[in-house]
């Protein structure tokens, strides 16, 4: 970043406007949002808004069973969820979920990118922020995320002796990569190029989010710079602002799910100041009670708005605003990062040339959830005539309202004319015949099949039971298959959306990156972090764990017989470090025995200590047919001579390794010494048999 810049009025008039043809210039291409909305109602299944079907709903919660309500068969949600369930366990589960590889020489470097990578994710909330953006893009094949490097106050306890054993609480700065997933309704970006292609080829991208008082003040006081402060807490938050002749509010939430704790559309209209009395003409800044807080990314000529003093007046600079009530401009910087993209990245999980054409995974199955929703709600209208039959009724004999009663037990009285008549005559129901529920079944079945072919998806994949006599080899062949539509979006989010994030968080980290001492989980060590190392090392971001099948890059069985040949072959057993090797099996199957790897200064210890003990069972050996007082002071002056192997000294400390009770180096349990006392007794045996006649062998 460069230093602070404040523009001038005439500037900041043209940065305002600058804004708001960027805003308005989407909205008047298509009405995006109502394209959003209707795919989030089929997602949540709350697209019938019919008389009949509110009716029985409402029935239904005032405590009446007997109502039908209609049914929205769940189609698109399942397949949504199974495909993005692939994707999160392709690139999210791994700490950390960017991991890097390097040369031997630069393996440190790589140790301490690990450590940044994994502490940011977990401290920024990576994956909550991809996880709901993967979600959007498989809903509307459109979605976007911001990632940028970003500072904020965090707390930090230290030891203040005049607080005694309290602890004093501090501020912090913590510095890092944030990915923020972007709301889709309230994004705005260049539209003239693919949303690949936004990062690096578009003009600008934006969003806009709403803020009270407090949240506004925390935000503003935790910009590097600002401007304007005062001028934006008494701007009036208005809604809807027009832009041209667009007509739409900068701000929009939508209202999708009516049985919502709470009304959203209503979220911003109560007036919290008055409410709470703090508003008032004494007040010193007159503040609003919420906020429109607009991101705005340009990629721009700083001349074309009479930006004066700047190097590079005439040369594209990406610069970042920010912009309360569309009115005022408190934050305005230069974005001065290596990898030069606009912070804001879109991904299109479905992309085949068409661009904003291409429909997305939601759509291609949505017909079938709304056909198998009219064949179930076809059955659903029988169950409610076979209840509430039509009929043909003499009203001279039998009056309506007594027909019409509700009350399964209730009688029916008839009219004085009917008296002494066939009673038969005065009621006709028509007759009733429900042969379509099977076949509804089997069609219903039929369309969901047909569901899975679009996607890609078997039922096992979504978790359902599949009956058959396949073996567990051809079903785990056949399942090896069955995720190929999935590998193929895997590599399209791989290419176009997680490179290029990877790509920025790298830059990122060498650009800004200071020295720090970070403890890496996975490691179970603490990493000093040296910003030097990391920029002369020469790294690169390896693939995820779950891109490509474990069957594909490592065959379990294949291994363990490999395993089987090594153990019998000591030649190829001395080509290979066989518990790296092994510990790599067991993580490919999710078993980390890593940590309970020993480490190389206890493998040494221990062989000399092995190596220690056997000199001395030989001594005893030799020894054997002496006096035992002999042996014992031969022994001792053996083992003054030649101590016992000390774990420091070998750079070994046994306290900080997890062990068992028994001694690893004695399984029986006792001292060196104590087995060599054995060894002596034993060695004093034997010499008393052989020297005893007649108890040697025949």
């Amino acid at each position: 970043m460069i230093p602070a810049y404040t523009p001038s009025e005439k500037s900041q008039e043209g940065i305002l406007a600058f804004y708001r043809q960027c805003y308005s210039l989407l909205n008047q291409q298509w009405n995006i949002r109502e394209k959003l909305l209707e795919a989030d109602r089929s997602y949540m299944r709350e697209k019938n808004l019919t008389e009949a079907h509110w009716k029985a709903k409402q029935a239904n919660k005032r405590g009446n069973p007997n109502k039908f309500q209609d049914i929205e068969m769940p189609v698109v949600m399942p397949q949504i969820e199974a495909a993005v369930s692939y994707q999160l366990s392709t690139f999210l589960t791994g700490y950390p979920i960017f991991g890097v590889v390097s040369y031997p020489e630069f393996a440190d470097a790589a140790m301490m990118m690990d450590t940044i990578i994994g502490e940011q994710q977990i401290y920024a909330k990576w994956v909550p922020e991809l996880i709901k953006t993967i979600r959007n893009g498989f809903k509307y094949n459109l979605a976007a995320c911001e990632v940028d490097w970003c500072k904020e106050v965090t707390a930090s306890v230290t030891t203040d002796i005049t607080l005694g054993a309290q602890g004093k609480p501090e501020e912090v700065i913590w510095a890092g990569n944030k990915i923020k997933s972007l709301d889709m309704y309230n994004t705005f970006w260049d539209t003239r190029c693919s949303p690949m292609d936004v990062s690096k080829w578009g003009e600008f991208a934006g969003y806009t989010e709403l803020m009270s008082r407090i949240r506004l003040k925390q935000f503003i006081a935790g910009l590097p710079t600002k401007i304007n402060v005062k001028e934006a807490f008494e701007s009036g938050y208005s809604a809807p602002v027009a832009f041209g002749s667009s007509g739409v509010e900068t701000y929009y939430m939508p209202n999708i799910n009516p049985e919502s704790f709470m009304d959203m559309s209503t979220q911003a209209t109560t007036d919290w100041m008055a409410w709470a009395g703090i508003a008032g003409p004494n007040s010193k800044i007159l503040y609003k009670n919420m906020y429109e807080v607009t991101t705005l990314y340009g990629r721009i000529l700083p001349s074309d708005f009479g930006m004066k003093g700047l190097p590079g007046q005439n040369t594209p600079q990406i610069w970042k605003f920010i912009i309360v009530n569309n009115q005022v401009i408190v934050y305005a910087e230069r974005m001065t990062n290596a990898h030069n993209l606009l912070p804001i990245l879109f991904c299109q999980p479905l992309e085949d040339g068409l661009n904003y054409q291409t429909k997305s995974f939601l759509q291609n199955v949505e017909p079938i959830q709304e056909l198998t929703t009219a064949l179930a709600n076809s059955s659903i209208a029988s169950r409610r005539r076979a209840i509430s039959d039509r009929m043909l009724f003499d009203p001279s004999r039998v009056s309506a309202a007594a027909l019409n009663n509700d009350s399964p037990s209730a009688k029916i009285p008839v009219r004085p004319a009917a008296y002494q008549d066939d009673l038969s005559k005065a009621v006709y129901p028509f007759p009733f015949q429900d042969n379509q529920f099977q076949i509804n079944s089997a069609e219903i079945q039929f369309y969901m099949g047909l569901a899975n072919q679009i996607s890609g998806l078997n039922p096992a994949r979504q978790g359902q039971f599949v009956k058959g006599n396949k073996t567990r080899h051809e079903f785990a062949e056949i399942m090896q298959y069955a995720n190929g539509r999935d590998q193929a979006i895997a590599l399209v989010l791989e290419s176009n959306f997680f490179a290029p994030m990877k790509e920025i968080i790298k830059f990122n980290i060498l650009q800004y990156q200071g020295g720090v001492t970070l403890y890496n989980r996975e490691a179970q060590q603490e990493v000093a972090v040296d910003p030097l190392v990391l920029r002369k090392a020469n790294l690169a971001f390896k693939m995820s764990d779950g891109l490509l099948p474990s069957e594909k890059l490592i065959d379990g069985e294949s291994l363990a017989m490999g395993f089987q040949t090594i153990a019998a072959s000591p030649q190829l057993a001395a080509g290979y470090n066989l518990t790296p090797m092994f510990s790599y099996l067991m993580k490919s199957r999710g078993a980390r025995l890593q940590p309970f790897e020993k480490s190389q200064e206890q493998l040494a210890y221990e062989q000399a200590v092995g190596q220690w003990q056997q000199g001395m069972a030989a001594i005893a050996e030799a020894l054997k047919g002496l006096d035992p007082q002999a042996m014992q002071d031969m022994l001792n002056q053996a083992v003054q001579g030649n101590p016992m192997p000390k774990p420091e000294e070998y750079g070994y400390s046994p306290s900080q390794v997890k062990m068992s009770n028994e001694n690893p180096l004695n399984p029986q349990g006792g001292s060196v010494m104590g087995m060599l006392n054995q060894a002596v007794s034993s060695a004093s045996q034997q010499g008393q048999q052989q020297a005893t006649p007649g108890q040697g062998t025949e």
